[in-house]
């Protein structure tokens, strides 16, 4: 199978149609492999979603700094044996996402021969601005097929949080989150980890 890589490609012709034709679907050990071998690089901005590869949104400034914000907020109230990652892969059954902001159990030299995956996982957040519809539909189905027990949207355009909790995976229905919850500018939100209430933090002090 050859894979192109010619990033210029669409870049050239942005009115290219999308496909109509049965295309090919990659696995995660697929992904891998491009990665081992130089296809996709670090300085490609991609990442594998329910066997796509998805290019990921520029960052904006308000994103950058509800980013550092969350990362510096959370790692000041962790308890022992959990670490905060940012941007940084995870791997899952059909998907290899880049989280803005995850929990992690252990710390980074655990993971020296593959990626946290969902059962290493406290808490996944995304920093929606522009991928709002991504990280509300394609990415919490993924986060909820995973089993993650909290996910949460930093909500830029709404100047909230919506926190995502109790997963349902169905082979009858679309893998989603029985539970929402959105937090306003005012409002406490509590940190879950494995069930237990480690702290609560304002959103006003996570959104820029």
């Amino acid at each position: 199978m050859s894979v192109s890589t010619d990033s210029n490609a669409s870049n050239t012709n942005p009115n290219l149609a999308v496909p109509t034709q049965p295309i090919w679907r990659f696995n995660v050990t697929q992904y891998h492999q491009m990665i081992d071998i130089g296809i996709l690089t670090a300085d490609d901005p991609v990442e594998m979603l329910e066997g796509w590869i998805i290019e990921k949104m520029p960052k904006n400034p308000p994103h950058r700094i509800a980013n550092k914000l969350t990362r510096n907020a959370l790692e000041n109230i962790l308890p022992e044996g959990w670490y905060v990652d940012t941007q940084e892969p995870i791997t899952l059954e059909d998907s290899e996402p880049e989280p803005d902001v995850v929990i992690v159990r252990g710390n980074t030299r655990d993971y020296s021969n593959r990626h946290p995956g969902s059962q290493d996982l406290a808490l996944v957040v995304e920093i929606a601005d522009s991928t709002l519809e991504r990280d509300r539909i394609i990415k919490k189905r993924i986060y909820a097929r995973a089993g993650i027990a909290v996910y949460w949207i930093i909500n830029l355009a709404e100047q909230q949080i919506e926190v995502y909790t109790q997963p349902i995976d169905s082979t009858t229905v679309e893998a989603t989150y029985s539970q929402r919850r959105d937090y306003k500018l005012g409002d406490e939100l509590t940190v879950f980890i494995e069930g237990r209430e480690v702290a609560r933090l304002n959103v006003r002090d996570l959104l820029p």
